[in-house]
């Protein structure tokens, strides 16, 4: 009788994540703010993951930032990073696509990001392949492909959505005031 109940017990909880990773794939969420009495304790982890065994901390000299969802200097080299790939951001947003080569639903969500970024003035499609860029993935916290984070013109993060490809609308949607027609909204 006890292995029964474990039964439905795991059955259940399955059934509850599965759920909630579904209602959740392809929708936009916006992005993270982090509290400025976090940046210390961020900083450290920061330090303490990337200075060498036994040696001093790089952060000062590799330019790096506090965390990816942040403003200001965050946003600044992410710009610098998207430069670095030599494919520059639109001027007025951006749709930043993490996708790997095994991913099904990459392919359509790379066709519906670049027919909206085809439609909408000022916006462009970027794809960056997750498994060649792993610091970038890090840094930004992608957990799965396909991943889409939606920039601003200045190249800081406003929303992203991750799993199933999202839809058109919801991409339009998503870019807020960066697609509306006149241009002058953002």
């Amino acid at each position: 009788m006890t292995g029964l109940w474990a039964l439905l017990a795991a059955v259940l909880v399955a059934t509850v994540a599965g759920l909630t990773l579904r209602h959740r794939d392809g929708r936009f969420r916006p992005a993270r703010t982090r509290r400025p009495d976090d940046a210390p304790a961020v900083a450290e982890a920061r330090d303490a993951e990337r200075a060498p065994a036994g040696g001093p901390s790089q952060a000062a000299s590799d330019g790096a930032d506090d965390a990816p969802w942040t403003a200001g200097p965050a946003a600044g080299s992410l710009a610098a990073e998207l430069s670095a790939l030599g494919q520059p951001g639109g001027e007025r947003a951006t749709l930043l696509q993490f996708s790997t080569a095994f991913c099904g639903p990459c392919r359509t969500t790379r066709v519906v990001l670049a027919d909206v970024a085809r439609i909408v003035p000022g916006v462009a499609h970027i794809e960056v392949d997750a498994e060649a860029h792993l610091g970038l993935v890090r840094r930004l916290g992608i957990r799965r492909t396909p991943t889409v984070l939606v920039l601003d013109g200045d190249a800081r993060e406003v929303s992203r959505a991750s799993g199933a490809p999202p839809s058109r609308a919801a991409v339009i949607a998503a870019l807020g005031p960066a697609a509306t027609p006149d241009g002058d909204a953002r």
